[in-house]
Formats: C-alpha cells, sequence, structure tokens
C-alpha cells in the first residue's frame, strides 16, 4: 500500500509541475524548466553521497577499526539480499543515522557517535537494517526523482514571480489571472511541492521501518530504538542539520529543533505512531515503553547491562 501511495503522490507532484508549466510557459517553457532541473539534479545523482558524507565530518570504518560494527551491518545486508555497503561513524553527540548512494552497488550507511553510545547493541542492529531497507527500496532514486520535478517547479514559480511582477507579455495568455495569478503561482506551486515531498518522505519512513524489521527479524530492536532516539533527538541539537535542513529527510529521526509529530510539515512520521506500528508487528501491547528482544544473533553481548559491549569499541 505505501507503494501505490508514493506511486500516487509521485503522480500528483509530475501533474502539478505539468500545469504549473502550461500556465506560466506553456509547451516551451515546461520543457526548458524540466531540462535545467534535471541536470542539477543528475549531478546531485552522482555526487550527493560523497559530498554528504564529508559536510557531515563522516569517516569510513571498516573490520580493523570498527570489527563488530561493520560485522553486524554485513550479517543484516546477508539478510536483505544486499551488496555490502561501505560503514561511516560521524563525531556528532545527536543519536541518528542515514544511507546515501545512488544503488545498492554504491550504497553507504552512517552513523553518529550520539547514537553508538545511546543504544545497545540489538537497537544499533534494528536501526543499521532500517538504513539498509532505504536501501533495499531504493528511496534514494525516489527521492531524487522527487526533488527533479519539484526543482522544475521552483523554476518555473522564479519564471512566474519576475513576469508577475513585470509583466507577463503573451505568457499571460497561458493564464488567465494575468499578473496577480502568476505571484499566485509562484507562491503556492513550491509550497504544494513541497508538501508532497514531506509526504513521499513519511510515507518510505514507513516502509524502512517494516523492511528494516524484517531485515533484522525482530520489530521490537528497532522499536526500542525509536524510542530512545525520540527522546535524545529533542535533547541534543544536530547544527549541522540545522545549517542544511534540505537533508533532515534522510535521517532515521528528525534532527532538526522541530515538533515530532505526523503533519504536512514534518518529513518524518511521529514516532509514537512508527513505534505502535513495530509493536503491532511483534505482537506486544500498545502501552509501556518498547522494549528490546531477549534473545536474537546479537544479544548475547548485551545480557549484562553492567557492561555493554559496543560494536565500534
Amino acid at each position: 500500500m505505501n507503494y501505490v501511495r508514493t506511486g500516487l503522490l509521485l503522480a500528483g507532484l509530475t501533474a502539478l509541475f505539468g500545469a504549473v508549466g502550461m500556465m506560466i510557459g506553456g509547451q516551451q517553457g515546461m520543457i526548458i524548466a524540466l531540462l535545467f532541473a534535471a541536470a542539477m539534479n543528475v549531478f546531485a545523482y552522482w555526487n550527493a553521497d560523497s559530498m554528504l558524507l564529508r559536510m557531515r565530518g563522516a569517516k569510513q570504518v571498516d573490520d580493523r577499526t570498527a570489527p563488530e560494527l561493520v560485522s553486524m551491518v554485513r550479517e543484516l545486508a546477508q539478510n536483505a539480499g544486499l551488496p555490502m555497503p561501505k560503514v561511516y561513524v560521524i563525531d556528532n553527540p545527536q543519536p541518528n543515522a542515514f544511507a546515501t548512494g545512488r544503488n545498492p552497488e554504491n550504497a553507504a550507511v552512517a552513523a553518529t557517535s550520539g547514537l553508538m553510545q545511546l543504544l545497545d547493541r540489538n537497537e544499533i542492529a534494528g536501526v543499521m537494517a532500517h538504513e539498509l531497507a532505504h536501501i533495499k527500496n531504493r528511496d534514494t532514486l525516489t527521492m531524487t526523482i522527487t526533488a527533479t520535478i519539484a526543482g522544475a517547479i521552483s523554476a518555473l514559480a522564479n519564471f512566474a514571480m519576475f513576469a508577475g511582477m513585470f509583466g507577463g507579455g503573451r505568457n499571460e495568455n497561458n493564464n488567465p489571472l494575468g499578473g496577480v495569478g502568476m505571484i499566485l503561482v509562484a507562491i503556492l506551486a513550491p509550497l504544494g511541492a513541497m508538501l508532497v515531498q514531506m509526504a513521499i518522505s513519511r510515507t518510505r519512513e514507513y516502509e524502512a521501518d517494516k523492511i528494516g524489521a524484517e531485515i533484522c527479524r525482530h520489530p521490537m530492536w528497532l522499536a526500542s530504538a525509536l524510542n530512545k532516539l525520540d527522546k535524545g533527538v529533542h535533547a541534543i541539537p544536530n547544527m549541522d542539520a540545522e545549517r542544511n535542513p534540505a537533508t533532515a529527510h534522510m535521517y532515521i529521526a528528525n534532527p532538526l529543533s522541530g515538533k515530532g509529530v505526523d503533519n504536512l510539515f514534518s518529513t518524518h512520521p511521529s514516532m509514537s505512531n512508527r513505534i505502535a506500528k513495530l509493536r503491532e508487528m511483534a505482537g506486544a501491547p500498545q502501552s509501556g515503553a518498547a522494549a528490546p528482544a531477549k534473545s536474537g544473533p546479537w544479544s548475547g553481548a548485551a545480557k549484562d547491562r553492567r557492561v555493554r559491549r559496543r560494536p565500534w569499541n
């Protein structure tokens, strides 16, 4: 059902683009704006992963520098039927993680130092499984397509603003509202595109939770992790994400200092809704805090809570 919803939202975004383009510049203006936006996003598609990792100061780890974390990701990738992604650690106190890469063959997962300090071994496995689910579902490709169309709408909106302010000439024939209509389109069209982008992002998070729970085989591991992350991200700001909020949708938890509610202007579903769905998958009661499973391939190292081994030590 989430795939159908994502497809419908993409179709709606495409229809919005077509309508705005025809109103402003006819077929020629629509094609020019699309080509311009596509060129920018093709560059981003091939380079955004490395650019993002550099921006966040991510350091790649391997079997020598973080053997347990890398081994965990390798086993989860095998469960998911995926190639082994690159693994990165980011020195940031806010607990969070994200996945990037244009396809499963060129993918990476990154976790912050704050996440690894806050969560136990099973919970980290749940988070890594969620990020691998994004890779498996090719969500980065979906968001690239979305960004291309939204970028084209923004380009058309900028043209509409200038046309509305300085006179639309023959383009007003395509817009029955004239200059006022051009300005309205310039304001409302990007807003509509942003809302659709956020709706798609929220839909993909629900799906990644579901597939991630299947990959790690314990929905309660991820539910327990989300419960802790919900508190952690609100307590500790992520200044890197605040300076560049356009990448907020990539994280497992919204890194921005906003309200974690499931509304039109949120890039993520509310944590309570996500946890409830995972508890339902596990057949657990819907009240009380999420608790990690008692057994599993990584639970042995977490039995003694007095000394908790970490996969990055």
